[in-house]
């Protein structure tokens, strides 16, 4: 894991060099420090000698403010390469999550995500803050303070042969049995992080279905959940401190049982007695670092495990590599597709598919719910990627573009319209950076939105607020499609985006379409047959295959799906006239 996470830490290292040597210097002052104390009890005092007292007592405040400052340093350096760290993982994930498909994500959950972004991400960076400190200190500080304690005095030493293995003994133990619990507490995470990203999300849906009370009671058993995880994982964690404390205490017992007749026998001087027992203590000290600091990265590890798992993830969707390909023109072509979005499922989403659509038509796409119209149109800017046969734009295989080339070509109004916040000219310029005040006016006249904009407050710079708040359904869809029309592309595929609108504005919009895009393919996939009406093609779907196909007049002699549809819509009509 470490060699996978390593190269995250470029631009770093060598805050991270600097930062451990000024942690270990810091721990060597800090154990020399007893000596020069063990110095002025044993010898200046005794004789009396107050120059000598005040030189070595000068020398251990020069040692102590060194010291200090090499603390200090230690801190700084190791909050800069830790969140650096961290930074560099963020933006690494999320790079890559940039390239996942659709599938991809779906794999790990959009809540997932975040908490590997957000909490795993900081667990790390905290790790390599504390390790930089502990995991060097720690080390240095017990190896010098044994070998400073059994220079001392060999005998008492061998109190350590008893506390050092037992303490080892102890933290394995703890170790042992929280790890796999910091693994399923960060699943628990992302159990609460989900539930409380889809209730907020939804949150119109929970107060219009007076749906409060149901999620409060699924955000709590999930949060309970999260509790008795954490509390069994944290539970042994805590057991940590007072075991060691009560073996430290009990060392330092030993230590005055055995020490005592050792001074009484003129063996060991008082001086020496006292500083043995400083020393004791850090070596102590030193193993509780050590724990605190394994306890850190048994945690740091569950996270980093899961960090690796997103870095690791390969795109099943990748560019076609040294492709220079341009998408020509707006003919789209499904020759013999298939596909399904589980590779392990028995049954197909979309089966035998063979459409041949040429560049400039306007197409109509209906069928009933589940029948797979969005499967078949996402296939096309390669949002999925067909198992069997091939999708073709502009005559070439969706595959010899790249993902930037294709999508630019391809315009798409997903059936969720989605709006970000900032202001309507920020949303619309998603379409073209580039675009004048002009063509973002002629984009929202084709998309019927400009009439709208033109009453809002401030015009193109209201601000819409968080994912759109601050207009209707039929608005956001308007504003969608004026987003999708800015890029010029030359397919433009409308997910059942106009569902939302009158069915004169939709007529409107239909018309502007065929005015002022007439090179560009036009893919309409819509529930009312009459926004589709005087397309060039009409495509029925039914289960994944293509039932019928023609035009208007056609289907409604040739096809008993379309004219039930048809027919059934048309009662609907006049009951609701």
């Amino acid at each position: 894991m470490i060699k996978k996470l390593w190269p995250y830490t470029a631009g770093y290292r060598k805050w991270i060099l600097l930062g451990v040597l000024c942690s270990a210097s810091e721990a060597v002052f800090e154990l020399l420090l007893p000596l020069v104390m063990a110095d002025i009890v044993g010898t200046g005092i005794p004789a009396g000698d107050v120059n000598y007292i005040l030189t070595r007592g000068l020398l251990m405040v020069a040692m102590a403010l060194l010291s200090m400052s090499l603390g200090i340093g230690a801190a700084f350096l190791s909050s800069r390469a830790g969140q650096g760290f961290g930074a560099n993982l963020r933006r690494a994930q999320y790079d890559h999550v940039q390239e996942f498909s659709f599938r991809n994500i779906e794999k790990f959950s959009t809540a997932s995500l975040v908490t590997r972004l957000t909490n795993d991400c900081n667990m790390m960076q905290m790790t390599l803050m504390m390790g930089m400190r502990l995991l060097v200190r720690a080390p240095v500080m017990l190896v010098s303070a044994l070998v400073l304690a059994v220079s001392i005095s060999l005998k008492l030493s061998r109190v350590f042969l008893v506390a050092l293995p037992l303490l080892l003994v102890l933290i394995a133990l703890i170790i042992r049995h929280v790890s796999p619990m910091f693994s399923t507490f960060q699943e628990r995470t992302d159990g609460v992080n989900l539930v409380v990203q889809e209730n907020l999300s939804a949150i119109r849906v929970v107060k219009s279905f007076v749906r409060e009370d149901y999620e409060e009671e699924k955000f709590k058993k999930r949060n309970d959940a999260l509790r008795g995880t954490a509390e069994r994982a944290f539970g042994f964690v805590v057991m940590n401190m007072p075991i060691m404390m009560l073996i430290t205490y009990g060392t330092i017992i030993a230590v005055m049982w055995y020490g005592a007749p050792l001074v009484q026998a003129g063996e060991l001087d008082v001086a020496l007695l006292s500083t043995f027992f400083t020393y004791i203590t850090q070596v102590l000290m030193s193993l509780m670092m050590v724990s605190m600091i394994m306890m850190m990265l048994t945690r740091s590890v569950a996270c980093g495990k899961r960090i690796i798992e997103v870095l690791d993830e390969v795109p099943d969707i990748a560019d076609a590599h040294g492709s220079r390909c341009v998408v020509s023109d707006g003919s789209v072509d499904f020759d013999h597709v298939s596909f399904k979005y589980n590779e392990g499922s028995g049954a197909w989403n979309l089966q035998d598919i063979d459409l041949h659509i040429k560049s400039g038509m306007t197409v109509g796409v209906i069928g009933g719910t589940g029948s797979a119209k969005s499967t078949l149109v996402q296939l096309i800017p390669r949002l999925y990627e067909a198992q069997e046969g091939t999708v073709r734009v502009g005559g070439r295989p969706v595959k010899d573009y790249t993902m930037e080339q294709l999508r630019s070509a391809v315009s798409m109004v997903l059936q969720k319209n989605t709006l970000f916040s900032g202001t309507i000219r920020e949303n619309l310029l998603w379409g073209d950076a580039n675009a004048s005040d002009a063509e973002i006016q002629a984009a929202c006249e084709a998309a019927c939105a400009w009439e709208f904009i033109q009453r809002m407050p401030e015009g193109l710079d209201t601000d819409l607020g968080q994912g759109g708040v601050n207009v209707s359904g039929g608005q956001k869809q308007r504003l969608c499609i004026a987003r999708a029309i800015l890029r010029k592309p030359r397919v433009l595929i409308l997910d059942d985006s106009t569902s939302a609108v009158d069915t004169a504005t939709d007529a409107k919009i239909r018309a502007a379409f065929r005015a002022q895009l007439p090179d560009t393919t036009k893919i309409i996939i819509a529930q009312r047959i009459i926004s589709v009406m005087d397309a060039d093609l009409i495509v029925v779907m039914d289960d994944g295959r293509i039932a019928d196909m023609g035009t208007h007049g056609d289907l409604m002699r040739n096809s008993e799906i379309y004219r039930d549809v048809y027919q059934s819509q048309q009662e609907g009509a006049d009951i609701n006239g």
